[in-house]
Protein backbone atom coordinates (compact mmCIF):
# COMPACT_ATOMS: atom_id res chain seq x y z
CA UNK A 1 0.00 0.00 0.00
CA UNK A 2 1.19 3.48 -0.34
CA UNK A 3 1.35 5.15 2.61
CA UNK A 4 2.70 8.23 1.29
CA UNK A 5 -0.55 8.97 -0.28
CA UNK A 6 -1.92 8.95 3.01
CA UNK A 7 0.78 10.92 4.78
CA UNK A 8 0.73 13.59 2.48
CA UNK A 9 -1.87 15.93 3.83
CA UNK A 10 -0.62 15.32 7.19
CA UNK A 11 2.70 16.71 5.89
CA UNK A 12 1.27 19.81 5.04
CA UNK A 13 -0.49 20.53 7.73
CA UNK A 14 2.82 19.99 10.22
CA UNK A 15 4.73 22.37 8.32
CA UNK A 16 1.49 24.62 8.08
CA UNK A 17 1.39 24.39 12.05
CA UNK A 18 4.83 25.21 11.76
CA UNK A 19 4.92 27.98 9.89
CA UNK A 20 2.30 29.69 11.55
CA UNK A 21 4.11 29.09 14.60
CA UNK A 22 7.25 30.80 13.62
CA UNK A 23 5.70 33.71 12.49
CA UNK A 24 3.48 34.40 15.92
CA UNK A 25 6.61 33.76 17.71
CA UNK A 26 8.46 36.38 15.37
CA UNK A 27 6.30 38.89 15.60
CA UNK A 28 6.12 38.67 19.41
CA UNK A 29 9.96 39.05 19.43
CA UNK A 30 11.97 41.79 20.44
CA UNK A 31 13.95 41.33 17.03
CA UNK A 32 10.59 42.02 14.73
CA UNK A 33 12.34 44.26 11.68
CA UNK A 34 9.93 47.10 12.12
CA UNK A 35 7.86 48.33 8.88
CA UNK A 36 9.55 51.29 7.38
CA UNK A 37 7.29 53.44 5.50
CA UNK A 38 8.46 54.74 1.38
CA UNK A 39 10.40 58.26 2.02
CA UNK A 40 7.35 59.27 0.13
CA UNK A 41 5.48 58.98 3.35
CA UNK A 42 7.22 61.80 4.36
CA UNK A 43 6.57 65.54 3.84
CA UNK A 44 10.40 66.14 4.11
CA UNK A 45 13.29 63.78 6.05
CA UNK A 46 16.16 65.51 8.67
CA UNK A 47 19.51 66.18 8.41
CA UNK A 48 19.51 63.54 11.07
CA UNK A 49 17.72 61.27 9.37
CA UNK A 50 14.85 62.32 11.27
CA UNK A 51 11.17 62.29 9.37
CA UNK A 52 8.68 65.20 9.10
CA UNK A 53 5.01 64.78 8.48
CA UNK A 54 2.97 68.17 7.14
CA UNK A 55 0.02 69.07 9.48
CA UNK A 56 -3.41 68.72 7.62
CA UNK A 57 -4.30 72.15 6.31
CA UNK A 58 -7.30 74.47 6.98
CA UNK A 59 -10.19 74.15 4.92
CA UNK A 60 -9.71 77.51 3.82
CA UNK A 61 -6.55 77.15 2.74
CA UNK A 62 -7.51 73.69 1.34
CA UNK A 63 -10.31 75.36 -0.90
CA UNK A 64 -7.80 78.09 -2.29
CA UNK A 65 -5.01 75.58 -3.37
CA UNK A 66 -7.84 73.84 -4.84
CA UNK A 67 -8.70 77.01 -6.75
CA UNK A 68 -5.23 77.73 -7.63
CA UNK A 69 -4.96 74.20 -9.28
CA UNK A 70 -8.28 74.64 -11.04
CA UNK A 71 -7.09 77.77 -12.87
CA UNK A 72 -3.91 76.47 -13.60
CA UNK A 73 -5.30 72.89 -15.47
CA UNK A 74 -8.28 75.45 -17.33
CA UNK A 75 -4.45 77.31 -18.57
CA UNK A 76 -1.41 75.49 -18.30
CA UNK A 77 0.25 78.05 -20.48
CA UNK A 78 0.41 81.16 -18.03
CA UNK A 79 3.48 80.56 -16.17
CA UNK A 80 1.94 83.12 -13.58
CA UNK A 81 -0.82 80.18 -12.66
CA UNK A 82 1.83 77.13 -12.29
CA UNK A 83 3.97 79.40 -10.11
CA UNK A 84 0.52 80.15 -7.58
CA UNK A 85 -0.36 76.46 -8.29
CA UNK A 86 3.32 75.68 -6.90
CA UNK A 87 2.92 77.72 -4.04
CA UNK A 88 -0.39 76.95 -2.60
CA UNK A 89 0.88 72.97 -3.37
CA UNK A 90 3.62 73.67 -0.80
CA UNK A 91 1.62 75.89 1.54
CA UNK A 92 -0.26 73.02 2.26
CA UNK A 93 2.58 71.04 2.90
CA UNK A 94 3.24 69.33 -0.39
CA UNK A 95 6.81 70.11 -0.94
CA UNK A 96 7.99 67.61 -2.82
CA UNK A 97 5.13 68.02 -4.94
CA UNK A 98 5.38 71.58 -5.62
CA UNK A 99 9.32 70.99 -6.31
CA UNK A 100 7.46 68.50 -9.32
CA UNK A 101 5.34 71.05 -10.25
CA UNK A 102 8.48 73.89 -10.83
CA UNK A 103 10.29 71.01 -12.35
CA UNK A 104 7.85 70.46 -15.07
CA UNK A 105 7.44 74.38 -15.33
CA UNK A 106 11.22 74.57 -15.77
CA UNK A 107 11.31 72.10 -18.56
CA UNK A 108 8.56 74.48 -20.62
CA UNK A 109 10.15 77.84 -19.29
CA UNK A 110 14.05 77.05 -18.85
CA UNK A 111 14.49 81.23 -19.34
CA UNK A 112 12.13 81.93 -16.24
CA UNK A 113 14.40 82.42 -12.88
CA UNK A 114 11.28 82.65 -10.92
CA UNK A 115 10.52 79.04 -11.24
CA UNK A 116 14.17 78.66 -10.05
CA UNK A 117 13.79 81.02 -7.18
CA UNK A 118 10.50 78.81 -5.63
CA UNK A 119 11.68 75.28 -6.58
CA UNK A 120 15.62 76.45 -5.14
CA UNK A 121 13.13 77.53 -1.87
CA UNK A 122 11.31 73.99 -1.47
CA UNK A 123 14.79 72.68 -1.80
CA UNK A 124 15.63 74.68 1.28
CA UNK A 125 12.41 73.01 2.88
CA UNK A 126 13.31 69.63 2.29
CA UNK A 127 17.00 70.28 3.42
CA UNK A 128 18.51 69.61 0.15
CA UNK A 129 20.74 72.79 0.31
CA UNK A 130 22.93 71.76 -2.71
CA UNK A 131 20.00 71.69 -5.17
CA UNK A 132 19.09 75.20 -3.61
CA UNK A 133 21.96 76.29 -4.30
CA UNK A 134 22.42 75.04 -7.95
CA UNK A 135 18.96 76.70 -8.48
CA UNK A 136 19.01 79.49 -6.75
CA UNK A 137 22.82 80.57 -8.53
CA UNK A 138 21.51 79.95 -12.03
CA UNK A 139 18.22 82.24 -10.66
CA UNK A 140 20.89 85.00 -9.87
CA UNK A 141 22.77 84.78 -13.06
CA UNK A 142 19.97 84.96 -15.10
CA UNK A 143 18.69 88.61 -13.51
CA UNK A 144 21.62 90.37 -14.13
CA UNK A 145 20.71 93.35 -16.42
CA UNK A 146 16.80 92.49 -15.92
CA UNK A 147 14.49 95.20 -13.88
CA UNK A 148 13.65 94.24 -10.23
CA UNK A 149 9.87 93.90 -8.94
CA UNK A 150 7.90 93.51 -6.26
CA UNK A 151 7.19 89.49 -5.71
CA UNK A 152 3.32 89.06 -4.72
CA UNK A 153 3.23 87.36 -1.39
CA UNK A 154 1.58 84.28 -1.06
CA UNK A 155 -0.10 84.74 2.46
CA UNK A 156 -0.58 89.07 2.86
CA UNK A 157 0.20 90.49 5.59
CA UNK A 158 -2.58 92.66 7.35
CA UNK A 159 -1.56 95.60 5.24
CA UNK A 160 -1.99 93.56 2.49
CA UNK A 161 1.57 95.42 1.20
CA UNK A 162 4.14 93.03 -0.60
CA UNK A 163 7.27 93.37 0.85
CA UNK A 164 9.86 91.94 -0.56
CA UNK A 165 11.50 91.62 -4.76
CA UNK A 166 11.77 89.23 -7.25
CA UNK A 167 15.92 89.73 -6.93
CA UNK A 168 16.09 90.36 -3.42
CA UNK A 169 13.88 86.88 -2.77
CA UNK A 170 16.73 84.91 -5.01
CA UNK A 171 19.54 86.08 -2.98
CA UNK A 172 17.63 85.53 0.41
CA UNK A 173 17.20 82.45 -0.11
CA UNK A 174 20.81 81.54 -1.92
CA UNK A 175 22.30 83.31 1.12
CA UNK A 176 20.02 81.16 3.32
CA UNK A 177 21.37 77.78 1.40
CA UNK A 178 24.67 78.53 1.83
CA UNK A 179 24.62 79.47 5.60
CA UNK A 180 22.52 76.13 6.52
CA UNK A 181 25.46 74.38 4.55
CA UNK A 182 27.85 76.75 7.11
CA UNK A 183 29.57 77.97 3.71
CA UNK A 184 29.60 81.72 5.51
CA UNK A 185 32.16 82.99 2.45
CA UNK A 186 29.40 82.37 -0.13
CA UNK A 187 26.42 83.12 2.34
CA UNK A 188 27.56 86.97 2.95
CA UNK A 189 28.04 87.41 -0.94
CA UNK A 190 24.79 86.74 -1.71
CA UNK A 191 23.04 88.54 1.44
CA UNK A 192 25.39 91.56 0.72
CA UNK A 193 23.32 91.15 -3.14
CA UNK A 194 20.27 91.19 -1.44
CA UNK A 195 21.27 94.08 0.83
CA UNK A 196 21.51 95.83 -2.45
CA UNK A 197 18.18 94.86 -4.24
CA UNK A 198 16.06 97.20 -3.01
CA UNK A 199 15.37 100.14 -0.13
CA UNK A 200 11.85 98.11 1.44
CA UNK A 201 12.40 98.77 5.06
CA UNK A 202 11.36 94.32 5.45
CA UNK A 203 14.70 93.53 3.35
CA UNK A 204 16.90 96.29 4.67
CA UNK A 205 16.51 94.47 8.45
CA UNK A 206 15.93 90.81 7.19
CA UNK A 207 19.19 91.32 4.96
CA UNK A 208 20.95 93.13 8.19
CA UNK A 209 20.15 90.45 10.08
CA UNK A 210 21.80 87.58 8.50
CA UNK A 211 24.62 89.98 7.72
CA UNK A 212 25.56 90.51 11.22
CA UNK A 213 25.39 87.32 12.29
CA UNK A 214 27.73 85.68 9.03
CA UNK A 215 30.00 88.59 9.87
CA UNK A 216 30.28 87.53 13.69
CA UNK A 217 30.66 83.69 12.79
CA UNK A 218 33.99 84.98 10.14
CA UNK A 219 35.36 86.53 12.78
CA UNK A 220 34.80 90.05 11.77
CA UNK A 221 33.23 92.07 14.55
CA UNK A 222 33.70 95.05 13.83
CA UNK A 223 32.38 95.19 10.11
CA UNK A 224 29.46 93.63 11.90
CA UNK A 225 28.47 96.32 14.06
CA UNK A 226 28.99 98.68 10.61
CA UNK A 227 25.98 97.06 9.11
CA UNK A 228 23.80 97.75 11.72
CA UNK A 229 24.06 101.18 11.73
CA UNK A 230 20.98 102.13 9.17
CA UNK A 231 19.10 99.98 11.10
CA UNK A 232 16.49 102.29 13.90
CA UNK A 233 13.54 101.69 15.91
CA UNK A 234 11.44 103.86 13.73
CA UNK A 235 11.75 101.58 10.23
CA UNK A 236 8.21 101.04 9.16
CA UNK A 237 8.34 97.15 8.99
CA UNK A 238 5.73 95.68 8.44
CA UNK A 239 6.57 91.66 8.03
CA UNK A 240 9.77 91.30 9.44
CA UNK A 241 9.78 92.18 13.13
CA UNK A 242 11.35 89.59 14.27
CA UNK A 243 14.84 90.38 12.50
CA UNK A 244 14.16 94.06 12.98
CA UNK A 245 14.03 93.33 16.89
CA UNK A 246 17.20 91.13 16.38
CA UNK A 247 18.76 94.18 14.87
CA UNK A 248 18.06 96.51 17.67
CA UNK A 249 18.99 93.86 20.16
CA UNK A 250 22.09 93.35 18.42
CA UNK A 251 22.68 97.23 18.80
CA UNK A 252 21.83 97.36 22.72
CA UNK A 253 18.77 99.11 21.86
CA UNK A 254 16.05 96.59 23.67
CA UNK A 255 16.98 93.57 25.97
CA UNK A 256 16.62 89.69 25.56
CA UNK A 257 13.79 90.48 27.83
CA UNK A 258 12.34 92.51 25.58
CA UNK A 259 13.53 90.22 22.21
CA UNK A 260 11.94 87.38 23.60
CA UNK A 261 8.77 88.71 24.72
CA UNK A 262 7.79 90.15 21.47
CA UNK A 263 4.56 89.01 20.09
CA UNK A 264 5.11 87.30 16.95
CA UNK A 265 3.72 84.19 14.86
CA UNK A 266 5.55 81.01 15.65
CA UNK A 267 7.45 81.06 12.23
CA UNK A 268 9.18 84.38 13.25
CA UNK A 269 9.64 83.33 17.01
CA UNK A 270 11.83 80.40 15.62
CA UNK A 271 13.94 83.09 14.28
CA UNK A 272 14.44 85.27 17.24
CA UNK A 273 15.61 82.01 19.47
CA UNK A 274 17.85 81.00 16.41
CA UNK A 275 19.92 84.49 16.34
CA UNK A 276 19.97 84.75 20.21
CA UNK A 277 21.31 80.62 20.53
CA UNK A 278 23.38 82.58 17.12
CA UNK A 279 24.35 85.36 19.43
CA UNK A 280 25.49 83.74 22.14
CA UNK A 281 27.42 81.03 20.25
CA UNK A 282 29.64 83.91 18.80
CA UNK A 283 30.07 85.84 22.10
CA UNK A 284 31.80 82.47 23.81
CA UNK A 285 28.45 81.01 25.53
CA UNK A 286 28.47 77.93 23.09
CA UNK A 287 26.77 75.88 25.80
CA UNK A 288 24.25 78.30 26.27
CA UNK A 289 23.81 78.35 22.35
CA UNK A 290 23.05 74.82 21.85
CA UNK A 291 20.92 74.42 24.92
CA UNK A 292 18.67 77.36 23.30
CA UNK A 293 19.10 75.16 19.70
CA UNK A 294 18.28 72.30 21.10
CA UNK A 295 15.27 73.75 22.30
CA UNK A 296 14.15 74.97 19.67
CA UNK A 297 14.28 72.22 17.83
CA UNK A 298 12.06 70.46 20.41
CA UNK A 299 9.51 72.70 19.99
CA UNK A 300 9.39 74.75 16.80
CA UNK A 301 7.86 74.29 13.70
CA UNK A 302 10.11 71.72 11.41
CA UNK A 303 9.70 73.80 8.63
CA UNK A 304 10.06 77.07 9.71
CA UNK A 305 13.98 78.60 8.79
CA UNK A 306 14.59 79.07 12.42
CA UNK A 307 14.20 75.73 13.15
CA UNK A 308 16.44 74.47 9.73
CA UNK A 309 19.22 76.93 10.91
CA UNK A 310 19.26 75.01 14.38
CA UNK A 311 19.17 71.63 12.68
CA UNK A 312 22.05 72.64 10.58
CA UNK A 313 23.99 73.83 13.74
CA UNK A 314 23.72 70.75 15.68
CA UNK A 315 24.25 68.49 12.37
CA UNK A 316 27.42 69.98 11.74
CA UNK A 317 28.32 69.96 15.65
CA UNK A 318 27.89 66.27 15.99
CA UNK A 319 29.14 65.88 12.70
CA UNK A 320 32.72 67.89 13.96
CA UNK A 321 32.44 65.94 17.39
CA UNK A 322 32.42 62.32 15.26
CA UNK A 323 35.16 63.19 13.21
Amino acid sequence: MDFDFYLAPMKYFIVFICVGFFMVFNSCSGNQKEITPEPEAYAAIGLDGETFISNPPSPELLAKYQGYKDIYLKDTSDINNLIWYGRFTAYIGKYKEAINIYSEGIERFPDEEKLLRHRGHRYITIRNFGDAINDLSKAAAMIQGKENEIEPDGMPNAQNIPVSTNHGNIYYHLGLAYYLKQDFGNALLAYQNCLETGELPDNKVSATHWLYMILNRLGRPEEAKLVLEPITKEMNVIENQSYHMLCLFYKGEISEEELTKTEVDASANDAILYGLGNYYFYNDKKEKAYEIWKKLKENASWNSFGFIAAESELYYADKMTNE
